[in-house]
């Protein structure tokens, strides 16, 4: 990028290197979310600076937009979730990106949102373990089928 913006230097999504990368390209990279409850959480951003999907050429977006089916496709394969949520907001983060969230009954947020306020104890610590234990496959699989 030859021209930064103030809101391009105070993103926190325009940082490539930022979190858990498991794979990236020129346009777009998928990060493993740090969430203690929700093992398999991830993130789809764009890298450039964009605010909506629009802002994207149909070439971008349809790319882009494959690129969250098969980080859903993946994490359907491997967490086995009840079901998945994904959610493009950027209220906060006016940067686009996808959250990809599975989701299980026993969670404590659920069928509400994960941003909500909780409803419910989260599951065992076992429970929990043994979904956070499957992520060095989910990271494999990703890297396979996006790479």
């Amino acid at each position: 990028m030859s021209h930064i913006t103030q809101n391009q230097v105070s993103c926190e999504l325009c940082d490539v290197t930022r979190g858990d990368v498991v794979v990236s390209n020129a346009q777009w990279r998928v990060i493993l979310v740090d969430d203690a409850n929700y093992p398999g959480f991830c993130r789809v951003i764009w890298n450039d600076h964009v605010k909506e999907m629009t802002d994207l050429s149909e070439a971008d977006r349809n790319g882009f937009m494959q690129t969250v089916w098969t980080t859903e496709s993946v994490i359907r394969a491997v967490m086995q979730p009840h079901k998945m949520n994904l959610a493009s907001l950027g209220n906060m983060v006016p940067h686009l990106h996808w959250h990809l969230i599975p989701r299980y009954t026993d969670d404590a947020h659920f069928p509400h949102p994960v941003w909500a306020a909780a409803n419910a104890e989260a599951p065992e610590q076992s429970i929990i373990d043994a979904r956070r234990n499957l992520l060095p496959q989910l990271r494999s699989e990703l890297i396979a089928r996006l790479s």
